[in-house]
């Protein structure tokens, strides 16, 4: 056992001191591989420790994410049949709207066709009125001719002076187109004065012809009677023109033309072929000379001027009707061009609804066949492994 086996620095080494500190080595690796080992047992037992806590802590976390998706499946369930009871709601509405609409529209094209009916039934009255008026027109022209036919007969027509006249104007005129015996602004009054249309002014008729006078001519007997008779009825007709033209003609206030009446259709054809040069003084003086049948004849002139101005009236009347008319029928195109835009949108705005109401119910069944999936085992401790939901937007 004292045998050397070796030297080391000088000193030697013994098979005894070798075998001793073999034994103490080997002892030293033991106790060192079983500190190593129960090091590691700690390790491991620490280890299962923290994977039992993780475990617990994962089955919490998987039983609370179940009783969420337990909840979120009835919230689910329940927004399906709220949108479900709504979207019929919403259909029902559409339709009793959609109803309404369209018999409101059918009674508004009826009331409509009906007006249109009455004034076209109106336009048609007033049209057959203006072709009885133009058949009167006719019947006038007629008249005219046959006056024509009695202007040619020289013979006399009634009695003179101003009862003549005034039955000519009665028997042609209304009360309301003439007024006898009225006063001008200078204080003067003519026999009769015939109110024209339009807001003219009145014609003015003078009834006092020089009867006396022209009764000399007819009685004288003699050259110089006769010359006499003339020279008076020259002076008193010259004086009774001028008289008319100062008294009876006021610019704005008459018409700057007035007649005189002569009551008798012979003394006004005699005073034509014998007394030229007075009815020249007459119409230089805007005097016109009538007789009873050219009275007569102006004033059927007239009354036929007052009734084309009441014509023209009424003509005015039937524009302005159909006017009115053609403007009733353009706000009606107008409506219905608007009702069926409103229609459009209407049926846009239930195409979109069914759009969004078909995401909903996607987007439910999607959500009801949900799968949440396992975690994974080296997930992060300190992360959220909860699944996230990406929800599309709406449009």
């Amino acid at each position: 056992m004292n045998e050397i086996l070796f030297e080391l620095s000088g000193r030697p080494i013994t098979v005894l001191e070798t075998a001793v500190g073999g034994g103490l080595f080997l002892l030293a690796l033991i106790v060192w591989l079983i500190m190593k080992t129960m090091r590691e047992i700690r390790l491991r037992a620490e280890a299962d420790t923290a994977a039992t806590e993780r475990i617990h802590e994962l089955e919490s976390h998987l039983s609370q994410l179940l009783k969420s998706q337990g909840e979120m499946t009835g919230r689910m369930q329940t927004m399906a049949e709220v949108f479900g009871s709504r979207q019929s709601d919403m259909m029902r509405a559409v339709n009793e709207r959609l109803d309404g609409m369209g018999h409101k529209l059918g009674l508004s094209m009826a009331d409509t066709s009906k007006r249109t009916q009455d004034g076209l039934r109106h336009l048609h009255e007033r049209l057959a009125v203006i072709d009885r008026a133009q058949a009167t027109i006719t019947d006038l022209s007629g008249q005219v001719g046959q006056l024509q036919a009695i202007l040619s007969n020289k013979q006399t027509r009634g009695a003179f002076g101003q009862g003549r006249m005034e039955a000519i104007i009665q028997d042609q005129l209304a009360p309301s187109g003439y007024s006898f015996q009225s006063t001008l602004s200078n204080n003067s009054r003519p026999d009769c004065l015939i109110h024209m249309p339009n807001g003219a002014p009145p014609l003015a008729i003078d009834a006092k012809f020089p009867l006396e006078a022209f009764n000399l001519i007819r009685n004288a007997e003699t050259d110089e009677q006769l010359k006499y008779a003339q020279a008076q009825f020259r002076r008193d007709f010259t004086k009774h023109i001028q008289d008319i033209s100062e008294k009876y003609l006021l610019p704005g206030e008459t018409q700057d033309t007035a007649f005189l009446f002569v009551p008798s259709e012979s003394i006004f054809a005699e005073l034509n072929e014998r007394f030229e040069d007075l009815i020249q003084k007459s119409h230089r003086a805007r005097v016109v000379i009538v007789s009873p049948s050219l009275l007569m004849l102006s004033i059927q002139v007239i009354h036929s001027v007052l009734r084309d101005a009441k014509m023209r009236e009424q003509a005015h009347l039937i524009q302005a009707e159909v006017g009115h008319l053609i403007a009733d029928v353009g706000r009606l195109n107008d409506r219905v061009g608007k009702l069926q835009s409103h229609f459009a949108q209407a049926n846009k705005d239930i195409d979109q609804i069914l759009i969004s109401s078909e995401k909903i119910g996607k987007r439910s069944r999607k959500i009801e066949d949900l799968e949440l999936g396992e975690a994974s085992s080296g997930a992060d401790p300190q992360g959220d492994d909860a699944p996230q939901l990406a929800m599309a937007p709406d449009r």
